[in-house]
């Protein structure tokens, strides 16, 4: 049974993940914080911190995955503009450090980057597509691509966009936000010209252990089945949780006053994903379907 080891096993993706692999891989759940309550005995965890150089080779030595996946990033896309020194930390540097150390036993690395890498000018995106960041977040995880192919390992490089759901002590995220506000009853405003295809955190997990299953390397983008605006998503969402679409107002991006540029026509094409490995991520209404019973 092959041996995979998950960092930032305490989030969103992070928790999908160990579900996902459970069962068929032998798991190794790590984390900077500890795991939450309903998590603790039911996978094996080890604290790390990827930015500790000397603490990923140590324990990456003595576990011996066959197989890396970093889950774990500094991914407040505003934050990465005043905190440069965290998001290089985080997002590049522990990056490299888990390259290097899986050099040992030459495991598997597989990093998740974002469609922050492009500039949004004529998105979706494909695999082949120039990369032409507009932010630091998207510049330092293209740095982060970059740390993982020059260190002479076999990698694979997932790009994704907009990860959402739900899971135990999460941070919030756009479905999260979404959902609270509206359940509140609360008037919120929802940009109409920034277009993604947002992918579950299930999805996106299934896809990555597919990659894993068929023993596949490079680069490929995983993102969601519907490519929309975020006012679009955010209208479906409340149709299909009967919550009021009244409360949800139309802006544009600018009217944010956001510290980060952000690209308004993002979205990655999974074409090459589909075909090398079967990926199919489910439509939106049957995921918000999925998370409304889950909520209950």
């Amino acid at each position: 049974m092959k041996k995979i080891m998950i960092t930032g096993a305490s989030g969103l993706l992070g928790q999908a993940l160990v579900r996902t692999f459970g069962g068929k891989y032998e798991v190794i759940a790590t984390a900077k914080s500890e795991l939450p309550d309903a998590l603790v005995n039911k996978v094996e965890f080890h604290q790390l911190d990827i930015s500790d150089a000397t603490r990923c080779k140590d324990l990456i030595q003595e576990l011996d995955p066959d197989v890396i996946i970093n889950a774990a990033a500094y991914t407040n896309v505003d934050g990465c503009e005043d905190q440069r020194e965290v998001c290089w930390r985080a997002n590049v540097k522990g990056v490299e450090n888990l390259a290097v150390a899986a050099r040992k036993n030459m495991a598997l690395l597989v990093q998740l980057s974002t469609d922050y890498i492009f500039d949004g000018e004529d998105g979706p995106y494909g695999e082949d597509d120039t990369p032409n960041p507009l932010g630091y977040y998207g510049k330092a995880k293209l740095a982060s691509e970059n740390a993982v192919r020059v260190v002479g390992i076999p990698y694979a490089i997932i790009r994704t966009n907009v990860i959402f759901g739900t899971g135990i002590d999460v941070k919030n995220n756009f479905f999260l936000w979404l959902y609270n506000s509206l359940k509140a009853g609360q008037n919120i405003r929802v940009v109409t010209d920034q277009y993604n295809n947002p992918v579950a955190a299930d999805d996106l997990a299934l896809g990555i252990r597919q990659l894993v299953d068929e023993s596949k390397y490079g680069v490929f983008h995983l993102g969601g089945k519907e490519y929309l605006n975020r006012y679009e998503f955010a209208v479906q969402l409340a149709e299909v949780f009967g919550f009021s679409t009244e409360l949800i107002a139309p802006i544009e991006t600018g009217e944010l006053q956001q510290k980060a540029p952000r690209p308004m026509k993002g979205g990655l094409k999974i074409d090459k994903a589909a075909k090398t490995f079967g990926y199919a991520p489910r439509p939106l209404e049957s995921v918000f379907n999925s998370l409304k019973n889950r909520l209950k």
